[in-house]
């Protein structure tokens, strides 16, 4: 009893700096962020209460309205194009080859290289004068495809969302080979022994056996993609005319552009209220699923 009293003890010990960490830095932040939300305050000077007028506001702007659908565009790109191409390459690269292991780093390095260079990086390749992708569509004879990619509003969110799966494949990736590696090989040999081979094993084996990290995966893609700015800040600014603005962007500009500190903190809250209803939804979903 008292050797396990003095390992809790240690362990609460042991934890108190992260915990006081996360506290100071991401709790007291967002309860901050939540007060001033009420306030009308420019920054400096005194904060003037005026209840919910900045929600108020906020859901009368068409411009949050085209943000929060930019960010709901972003959250499906994600969830479709991240999760499954990164569990894809997790069953191809699971033995461990030198081949697969070249593969593998490849597939995580845009996650290794600043957002700001891969935003720059994606800049290039979409400009419509020197970019890669025109140039490559004009060489195979497709001059007719080419286009201005990220100003053009019917398309430059897809255009912005590319990039930002392309360097998110990595961590999932590395997430679905460590869950794949976990099964052990008891599991499979039964499965083989019951005929569950191919799609069968993958459906009713495989699936199963890691669907917690996928349903994990899904939650990083829900809130990556709600918390996204980096890569639009660099490529359009959230432009042209708004036509990619996201939600933080929005929050951006209303709080440090126009000095509106009071309506940037409304802003960051629905932020917040609307990732912890996307993923409560997503818990719901997967939970009946499985």
């Amino acid at each position: 009893m008292l050797s396990s009293l003095r390992t809790r003890s240690f362990v609460a010990l042991a934890l108190l700096p992260a915990v006081l960490i996360f506290v100071v830095f991401a709790i007291i932040p967002i309860i901050w962020s939540m007060y001033y939300g009420f306030f009308d305050w420019k920054g400096l000077g005194a904060a003037k209460f005026i209840g919910f007028k900045n929600y108020e506001m906020m859901l009368q702007d068409p411009i949050f309205w085209r943000a929060l659908k930019n960010n709901l565009i972003l959250v499906v790109s994600a969830i479709v194009g991240q999760v499954p191409i990164a569990l894809l390459l997790a069953l191809l690269l699971l033995k461990n080859s030198f081949f697969n292991r070249i593969i593998r780093s490849a597939v995580f390095m845009p996650m290794v290289l600043s957002t700001v260079v891969v935003g720059l990086i994606w800049g290039y390749i979409y400009n419509p004068q020197i970019g890669l992708l025109n140039q490559v569509l004009e060489t195979i004879g497709l001059e007719s495809w080419t286009r201005a990619w990220l100003d053009d509003p019917k398309i430059n969110m897809f255009a912005v969302s590319i990039p930002i799966n392309w360097a998110n494949i990595g961590p999932y990736l590395i997430i679905f080979i460590a869950a794949l590696q976990n099964i052990s090989s008891e599991v499979n040999d039964a499965a083989k022994i019951d005929g569950a081979v191919g799609s069968k094993k993958l459906f009713y084996v495989t699936l199963p056996m890691i669907w917690d990290m996928v349903v994990v995966a899904i939650v990083l893609c829900i809130s990556g993609s709600l918390k996204a700015f980096d890569h639009v800040i660099v490529m359009t600014g959230g432009g042209p005319a708004q036509s990619t603005e996201l939600l933080a962007t929005y929050m951006y500009n209303n709080t440090f552009t126009v000095y509106r500190y009071g309506y940037g903190s409304a802003v960051s809250t629905m932020i917040i209220l609307i990732s912890a209803l996307l993923i409560g939804l997503n818990y719901i979903i997967t939970k009946r699923r499985s």
